[in-house]
């Protein structure tokens, strides 16, 4: 039997609106399930909306914000260059691979929610059959794409992301494109929360979403389970 083969999905958008501050990707909500998928033996590829280079946010490589998978990406060279030379989005399909995850950080908020290109590689997934992840603000990934209908994916589905309490305590809520709480609510989603920063995901038939950075390895845990 081949490796289960999974796409993880990452920004390339490192502006935080026109703050001046650098985003990205959050170093933990990739490191973990990386590591997961990694350790549980599937192929791994990694691709950004543009190719290349996947940013890093540099909030999530202060010292607070490390784990045990942190410290090993930071200890794994290859790893690192992996992040450096990413496939572009318009050179993955959905055929390639058996799952997809989407990491978070603040970047997926302006160059993952409208993507095109990303829209059609999940619905792509889905009408596959396959599952689709993500957390934190990844879920914004997910605001957009439509089944056979014409109708929200999202709309009657339990899903989780990034709060607007969350949101208010990295005090960002009047710095970025829009609260990812209210979006999801807005595109129908049953949205779901524990208190904030505590580990939360929620599945409902093939969308897995995880609420903040310590949700990701839980998100990573589920995803193994829907393709085993």
């Amino acid at each position: 039997m081949s490796a289960p083969r999974i796409l993880m999905v990452l920004t390339s958008h490192d502006q935080m609106g026109d703050t001046g501050h650098k985003t990205g990707f959050w170093a933990e909500e990739f490191a973990a399930p990386y590591y997961a998928f990694l350790d549980a033996g599937c192929a791994i590829t990694l691709a950004t909306p543009k190719g290349g280079v996947a940013p890093i946010d540099p909030n999530s490589e202060s010292e607070d914000a490390q784990t045990t998978a942190t410290r090993r990406f930071y200890a794994d060279q290859e790893t690192q260059q992996l992040i450096k030379v990413t496939e572009p989005l318009s050179g993955v399909s959905a055929n390639e691979f058996d799952a997809v995850f989407y990491p978070g950080g603040h970047g997926p908020l302006w160059d993952l929610t409208d993507n095109s290109e990303s829209i059609a590689l999940l619905q792509d997934f889905l009408a596959q059959n396959k599952p689709i992840s993500a957390v934190c603000h990844a879920p914004a990934a997910f605001l957009n794409i439509k089944d056979a209908q014409g109708e929200f994916v999202l709309k009657g589905k339990k899903a989780t992301g990034f709060t607007n309490g969350e949101e208010a305590a990295v005090g960002l809520t009047d710095v970025v494109p829009f609260l990812l709480e209210d979006e999801l609510k807005q595109r129908g989603a049953e949205y779901n929360k524990v208190d904030d920063f505590s580990p939360y995901a929620v599945q409902d038939g093939l969308v897995i979403t995880g609420q903040n950075p310590a949700s990701s390895e839980a998100v990573a845990e589920k995803l193994l389970a829907a393709i085993k």
